[in-house]
């Protein structure tokens, strides 16, 4: 008797593919029916076709998740002339839905059309289910309108695809036509209104839900999304309304509802109302914990997250990565250096792990607190760094100005395989533009598209015309502006202000500020800048004209201050401030050092001073800069040889950068100064930025 051959189609990929097959275990966690090293998947689909047993080789390609395989079915039936069936096909659209293959879904689904067969009701839905889940909503829309009957979940799957791509007047429309709706119905449309920045709309629907006396018990993603958009619209009122209405229909308080309540609370300003819903949650785990700390931490509350996070250690519940990463951002967004070093702390007791997104967290804290040495020490004990990692520490150097540094991490980056992206490039570009490296700068700007293919950002053009205008090559910024592929942004023409800034170039400023006018008319930044530029060319008409523009558009100048540190405490001043209770001391010992610093050879810059006054009144409005008066302070409250480290809001000017330079040769003090734009460590009257700010 003549050996029966395999069907060719399975034994050609049985070639292929056999060696690769792997067993997959059931929910109970026995073995398969079949063993891999005999044959695998493929050979027993192979053996079960032979038998004509089609829907039982289906399942268990199926159950390997051999879709190419799988679907290849389809050819064997139409050569053994056997008819599909309807467990099939609902096996082979369910597969090519959970690979989302909308190439090989539209081949079963052009096969049903083929051999004559009638989608009944669940073959439908789930063609359009298949199709809605892999973006060809004009395919589903097809099926959902030829269908002869549909039921709620034809109609609920078709409006959750819309509304899933953005398209809500479409869900919309359909949802109205429904004919019964029910609680998927309702919370489909309410949430896609609120993830796609629509709360005011989803507010009015969940009113109309309540109106129409729809049973809420079952329904707490409905509840929960509306929650959701009052959070969105920041309307307390509704959301307590919403609350309410919870507490009197006695929903059931689960921990989406309950996160919720807390979100909404928090995110319109009521804090405290959040911690009380997160006291009453009776089983808060550690995601309800993170949350709550995160909330505090963003409304800038940072003690009370740190004690809350206290509180959390006591109560047993051990921190994630999430949780550390959430109090790290905080602490790098506040220069909070110390309060990271006690979360690293606990970090490490704790024992994390050096590949989580944490340990990247750690590195960005350092590396924004300007600590070089620290952020170096965690990157250095990862084995496999992150791209955000990688970056964090370009970014570090680039901004504590070792330049050198940061274009050695960038090519050890190369090297490690990671791609860049375009965030990795700001930080190297900003290397370039805080070292006057002019040349290597625009090599690496044009490697961006050449060499890594990436298309370049408004970031980009930002840095590179920073970079130019820094140097005072303005013809050359000037040609990258006029040959931009999209609309400079305020980044940009304030790059080219500060560069006009430096080198005062009248007419390019006028340019940029008049731009920057236009974007954002109400920043008083580029009204003090451009009146600054004008007043070292001694054009007073002209500051004149821009502080009577300022006050006519009710511009008000955001405030210069400073803040350090001391003993877990941050001491805030603003220029020329006397509140602080040491005000005596500290302008005592400024004037000692005015002083010390003029036989030194100190000459005060009244160009950073805009009134047309007398030059001894000019001195005297320098000398009381904040971050000086911050300075003056850390050197009365620290020991001495001790580092000191101020921040500053606004961007150091010319004459306190000078002046600390000598401050530091005087005091024999490291004195670290973080502006707006980077750092500036001063040692023995030299900073590390060589001039370039």
């Amino acid at each position: 008797m003549a050996k029966r051959k395999p069907f060719p189609l399975l034994k050609n990929l049985f070639r292929q593919s056999h060696l690769s097959s792997k067993p997959i275990s059931s929910s109970l966690g026995r073995a398969p029916s079949f063993n891999p090293d005999t044959g695998g998947s493929i050979a027993l689909a192979n053996r079960l076709c032979r038998e004509k047993k089609f829907k039982e080789a289906v399942d268990v390609l199926c159950q390997q998740k051999r879709l190419r395989e799988a679907v290849g079915i389809l050819d064997i039936l139409d050569r053994s002339g056997t008819r599909p069936s309807a467990p099939i096909y609902a096996a082979l659209l369910q597969l090519c839905l959970q690979n989302r293959s909308l190439d090989d879904g539209r081949r079963v689904h052009a096969h049903t059309k083929a051999c004559g067969f009638m989608p009944g009701l669940f073959i439908s839905n789930r063609l359009v289910d298949m199709y809605s889940k892999c973006g060809a909503l004009a395919d589903a829309r097809r099926v959902f309108d030829d269908m002869p009957e549909r039921d709620t979940c034809s109609w609920n799957t078709m409006i959750a695809g819309y509304a899933k791509e953005g398209r809500l007047h479409d869900a919309r429309r359909l949802f109205d036509e429904m004919p019964e709706k029910d609680g998927f119905s309702w919370s489909t449309m309410i949430s896609g209104y609120v993830r796609h920045h629509q709360p005011k709309e989803a507010l009015e629907l969940y009113g109309e839900m309540q109106r129409g006396g729809n049973d809420l018990r079952c329904n707490t993603f409905a509840v929960s999304s509306a929650l959701a958009a009052s959070a969105a619209s920041r309307s307390l009122r509704q959301g307590k309304e919403i609350h309410g209405h919870i507490t009197r229909n006695r929903l059931a308080m689960d921990a989406v509802i309950w996160s919720a309540l807390s979100d909404m609370y928090a995110k319109c300003g009521s804090i405290e109302e959040a911690r009380h819903i997160f006291n009453g949650t009776s089983d808060g785990d550690v995601v309800s914990w993170t949350t709550m700390i995160g909330r505090y931490f963003e409304g800038g509350r940072r003690e009370e997250g740190f004690e809350l996070f206290s509180d959390m250690l006591r109560s047993g519940i051990r921190p994630n990565e999430f949780t550390f990463t959430g109090i790290l951002n905080a602490c790098s967004t506040q220069a909070a250096e110390e309060l990271g070093k006690q979360v690293h702390g606990h970090m490490t007791r704790i024992g994390f792990d050096p590949f989580s997104f944490a340990a990247s967290a750690l590195v960005d804290m350092y590396s924004k607190c300007g600590n070089v040495k620290s952020a170096r020490t965690v990157f250095e004990g990862m084995t496999r760094p992150d791209l955000v990692s990688w970056t964090s520490m370009i970014a570090c150097y680039a901004q504590n100005g070792q330049p050198e540094e940061a274009l050695r991490y960038f090519e050890l980056l190369l090297k490690s395989g990671t791609k860049p992206d375009h965030v990795t490039f700001v930080g190297v570009l900003s290397a370039c533009t805080h070292s006057g490296l002019v040349d290597k700068g625009l090599e690496i700007f044009k490697s961006i598209s050449e060499d890594h293919g990436l298309a370049y950002t408004a970031d980009h053009y930002a840095c590179i015309v920073d970079l130019l205008g820094r140097c005072g090559r303005f013809e050359e910024a000037e040609e990258i502006i006029n040959k931009m592929p999209m609309k400079p942004d305020k980044f940009l023409w304030a790059s080219l202000l500060g560069g006009c800034r430096i080198h005062g170039n009248l007419r390019l400023a006028k340019r940029a500020a008049e731009a920057l006018f236009v974007i954002e008319p109400e920043n008083a930044a580029t009204y003090v800048t451009l009146a600054n530029i004008y007043a070292a060319a001694g054009r007073w008409d002209e500051v004149a004209r821009i502080r009577k523009m300022m006050d006519d558009r009710g511009v008000i100048k955001k405030p210069g201050s400073s803040w350090i540190e001391v003993k877990r405490r941050a001491h805030v001043f603003l220029v020329g401030d006397k509140s602080h209770p040491k005000a005596k001391e500290i302008y005592g010992l400024l004037e000692k050092l005015s002083t010390k610093m003029k036989e030194e050879g100190y000459i005060p810059d009244t160009n950073f001073v805009l009134h047309d006054v007398e030059e001894e009144q000019k001195e005297q409005n320098l000398s009381h800069h904040s971050e000086k008066l911050a300075v003056a302070f850390g050197i009365i409250e620290t020991p001495p040889g001790t580092p000191i480290k101020v921040f500053k809001n606004l961007r150091i000017c010319g004459d306190c950068h000078t002046a600390i330079g000598f401050i530091s040769r005087i005091t024999q003090r490291e004195i670290v100064v973080r502006d707006s734009n980077r750092f500036h460590r001063f040692k023995d009257g030299i900073c590390s930025c060589g001039g370039f700010w």
